[in-house]
């Protein structure tokens, strides 16, 4: 399901959450370029990223590298300041904050 996440990001971004049990304490938007939208979800130890109709879960990754990092089998996301970056290897996109939602 995360793979065509990127590809996906051409879709407009659609009022997605995640289900209440998963409680995320944020809800980020990011714009990477002219025609993606995503959506972070997070709190300490998982995210969830939205965009077009997918949704993806990862995992808080512990490293020494500066920023969050979060990160399933396919995807990782890495969040410095007002910058996201999604990483599909070999496809590294950077997005910037919008909002707080």
């Amino acid at each position: 399901m995360a793979a065509p996440l990127l590809t996906l990001g051409l879709l407009p971004l659609l009022a997605m959450q995640s289900p209440w049990w998963e409680h995320y304490d944020l809800r980020e938007r990011f714009v990477c370029g002219e025609r993606l939208s995503v959506v972070l979800e997070r709190n300490a130890s998982q995210a969830s990223l939205i965009t077009g109709g997918s949704r993806a879960t990862l995992f808080r990754e512990e490293s020494d590298a500066p920023g969050l990092r979060y990160q399933n089998e396919s995807l990782r996301v890495i969040l410095r300041g007002d910058e996201l970056t999604l990483e599909q290897l070999p496809t590294r996109r950077v997005c910037l904050r919008t909002e707080e939602v």
